[in-house]
């Protein structure tokens, strides 16, 4: 009987994949917060990603309008009208229990396309090396030699207080601390077709 044969690959992602599920169920540990509003795709193991490009599309480069956004928290998914005709729907992740995204309407106040986060992140060496992952500032503090470095949330699209769109780490449920989360692509497709005073309407 042949014995199975896993990859090195294969087991290194297994093991992240556990450290990650790990780390989650231990939150009394230093004040983690298992922020994951920004994580990269390829700091994610590949088991634990939520494919959400099956759900995403744009057909708005040739349709006009104004543009005007609707955020369904219910079915996780946010809808670019141009001039009242879809253009464009965009799997997300929005706020999860403990902090749910804002519902109303409300306008883009902000676009900044290279924002990160001022509250949650890592501390990282001098070289900018990873020595504590996924902090709050709040709650953690930095070991000596070490400074913060905030999360990156790409093509921040900003709409009520600190919440906003951008792009981020979608595991197919509500997760953020309050932000939207959108796919890469389809976070920069939004940022490149809203103005400030967008309308943006957040419903159940």
């Amino acid at each position: 009987m042949s014995q199975l044969v896993i990859p090195q690959a294969v087991r290194l992602a297994l093991l992240s994949a556990f450290a990650l599920l790990a780390s989650c169920q231990n939150s009394s540990d230093r004040g983690q917060t298992q922020y994951l509003e920004a994580f990269a795709s390829t700091s994610v193991p590949h088991s634990a990603m939520y494919s959400a490009d099956q759900d995403s599309y744009w057909d708005g480069d040739n349709i006009p309008g104004a543009p005007s956004i609707i955020i369904d928290i219910s079915d996780q998914k946010a809808y670019f009208y141009k001039g009242g005709t879809l253009a464009g729907v965009s799997a997300l992740s929005t706020g999860d229990e403990r902090h749910a995204t804002k519902t109303g309407t409300f306008k883009v106040m902000e676009k900044d396309q290279w924002h990160k986060s001022n509250l949650y992140g890592d501390f990282v060496d001098g070289a900018g090396n990873v020595v504590v992952a996924n902090i709050d500032v709040t709650k953690d503090k930095a070991p000596p030699g070490t400074r913060f470095e905030g999360s990156k949330m790409h093509h921040f699209m900003r709409f009520v207080g600190g919440i906003g769109m951008h792009e981020g780490f979608l595991p197919g449920y509500p997760a953020s601390h309050g932000c939207v989360r959108m796919p890469p692509h389809m976070a920069a497709i939004f940022y490149n077709n809203v103005t400030k005073g967008t309308p943006v309407t957040v419903r159940p």
